[in-house]
């Protein structure tokens, strides 16, 4: 009995010393993307040196060109990528776990792509140019496509497979797609506003918009991290899920909710950007492992990181051009892509 009561009185400090490890691990990640984010404000058409970017930040001179530059151009930059990959990462691990779609993310799935002409058509043909009201827009396209695809994806025997959520959001991308190319085609002066912001990218973003658009990132983020439990639960099976005391609609609901505004956010702030949510979520379990409550978080640090280095990439490949940041993304994530349907799709 003593042996007993010994052994049981053990067993929580593995998962305690685990659980340490982890919070460790996020402030060490919280750490090092706060340090990437430093390095990538020094970099540009011209390189800044850190003492200068320190003072810009804490002894701010309006009569310098080089202040001036960080605090109007390249810091806003710098936030937004972070704030778009943090949220593109939530949306594409909610979705993996929700659906158990390997393949799931709100760009591989038509989400983006639906928020996109969702903007398009709001600049075309009511001529809305403020963030706040062309994010309604994107918020819209996002739901409408996705409420299609998993429409789609649930026909037939089997319900909402992963091989036909994948197959769904590919044809209502192309068809999302398709009619963006037709209206800018009819439509010379949205073309112009809206080519760079297509490929994806955080140049010339203010920190006015950051502040119009932080409303809708904090509400997805506060859903989105909240989910962490029914989401470990979810990813097990939707019956094992009630089997645990899980609500499982009102768990789809929110999260469908979440993932709307984090992926009509990034698309607002800077454009259709692909690949990240699929990419990051994957590196994260290796890491952290299937449970939620710590996988969410990292994936916000994570998608945050990597987001700000290939936004560093795309700035020093080819100066002193630039490589929109969605183009970066999408070389980083196309291995990711092929090595997931040639494996964990098949198995």
């Amino acid at each position: 009995m003593a042996v007993t009561i010994a052994q049981s009185a053990s067993q929580p400090k593995p998962k305690r010393r685990a659980a340490a490890a982890l919070a460790i691990g996020l402030l060490v990640a919280f750490g090092l993307l706060l340090v990437i984010m430093t390095l990538s404000i020094n970099f540009g058409a011209a390189d800044v040196a850190p003492s200068t970017v320190w003072a810009s930040l804490f002894d701010y001179d309006p009569s310098s060109t080089q202040h001036l530059i960080i605090r109007t151009l390249r810091m806003p930059r710098v936030l937004v990528a972070a704030i778009v990959g943090a949220i593109l990462a939530l949306a594409g691990a909610i979705m993996q776990g929700l659906t158990r779609n390997p393949l799931a993310d709100a760009g591989l799935l038509g989400i983006e792509s639906g928020a996109a002409l969702g903007v398009v058509l709001a600049i075309t043909f009511f001529n809305i140019k403020t963030l706040n009201l062309y994010a309604i827009f994107a918020f819209a396209g996002a739901a409408v496509t996705a409420v299609l695809v998993y429409s789609l994806g649930s026909l037939g025997r089997g319900g909402p497979t992963p091989l036909k959520l994948t197959l769904a959001g590919a044809m209502i991308t192309a068809f999302c797609s398709s009619f963006t190319s037709a209206i800018l085609i009819l439509d010379q002066q949205t073309l112009d506003e809206v080519r760079l912001w297509l490929a994806g990218t955080v140049a010339g973003r203010d920190l006015g918009l950051i502040g119009q658009s932080l409303p809708y990132v904090v509400v997805g983020m506060i859903l989105a991290l909240s989910l962490g439990r029914s989401l470990t639960a979810m990813s097990l099976g939707e019956d094992v899920a009630r089997g645990l005391g899980q609500r499982t609609g009102w768990v789809k609901t929110v999260a469908a909710i979440a993932v709307v505004l984090l992926a009509g956010s990034a698309v607002a702030l800077a454009g259709p950007i692909g690949f990240l949510g699929l990419l990051v979520p994957h590196i994260m379990r290796f890491i952290v492992g299937l449970d939620y409550r710590w996988l969410l978080p990292y994936c916000a640090i994570g998608g945050a990181l990597l987001l700000v280095v290939a936004d560093i990439i795309g700035r020093v490949i080819v100066r002193p051009m630039e490589v929109p940041v969605g183009v970066v993304t999408a070389l980083l994530g196309g291995p990711m892509f092929i090595y997931l349907v040639r494996w964990r799709v098949q198995r």
